[in-house]
């Protein structure tokens, strides 16, 4: 634990530097998503989740790339507008976005419940006028949320450098079955959510959450932040 310590403490300080490069923290609610590298990896935090053992500040509680198929189009911006839902209505499309289908599961309770969510790749209108109400919640809590933003403008494969970023960086930062650190508050959202992989790991992040990081990707992370300016 003590070597994942000293990682954290090395990845927290490079993302103050990816912050300072990049004049961030940004939100979705505000931000143009026309001025974002074309690809890149993204990294989320939320309020009232602080860091308590790698230094001050806020924690990372989400990670994400995209298009890491073959030939895959997808873009940044792209993906984060996925996240972030649409403009016009304040609602979304879960189905095409894990980060809000994950948020949403921690909003039911006796008197909410959407038997549909997260059923299926697709879903009828009907099916969706009903889940409505709760994707406008979700867009609304995800929206508050602070993120950065990494240029990684590497072409699309598994071998892709934003996939070595994203999955060792969750490795890094999750606390699933390890001794915790940094963990998330009593009163964090996640403990809501009906997946164990986020409840316990302390993030809106399933995949990579149990896998063991490579240190090596620090020195991937903080090349790429030399490189990364400000587009937003």
């Amino acid at each position: 634990m003590d070597n994942r310590k000293d990682d954290l403490k090395m990845f927290y300080q490079l993302l103050k530097m990816l912050e300072q490069n990049t004049g961030g923290p940004f939100y979705l609610s505000d931000s143009n998503s026309k001025s974002l590298p074309r690809r890149g990896v993204y990294f989320f935090m939320e309020h009232g989740e602080l860091r308590t053992d790698s230094g001050t500040g806020h924690r990372i509680v989400r990670v994400g790339t995209h298009g890491l198929k073959q030939d895959s189009k997808s873009t940044l911006a792209q993906r984060l507008s996925q996240h972030k839902g649409a403009i016009k209505t304040g609602g979304g499309n879960h189905r095409g976005s894990i980060f809000r289908l994950l948020v949403g599961t921690t909003l039911f309770d006796k008197n909410t419940e959407c038997s549909t969510w997260g059923q299926g790749s697709s879903a009828c209108a009907d099916i969706r006028c009903g889940e409505e109400l709760l994707e406008k919640e979700v867009s609304s809590i995800i929206t508050k949320m602070p993120f950065l933003y990494l240029d990684v403008d590497d072409a699309p494969s598994p071998e892709s450098m934003r996939g070595v970023i994203e999955r060792n960086a969750i490795a890094l930062l999750s606390n699933y079955k390890k001794p915790p650190l940094d963990p998330q508050s009593h009163e964090w959202r996640g403990y809501k959510c009906n997946r164990e992989k986020v409840r316990l790991s302390g993030l809106w992040n399933q995949n990579h959450v149990d896998e063991t990081y490579n240190p090596s990707f620090l020195d991937t992370f903080d090349m790429f932040i030399q490189k990364t300016g400000s587009f937003l």
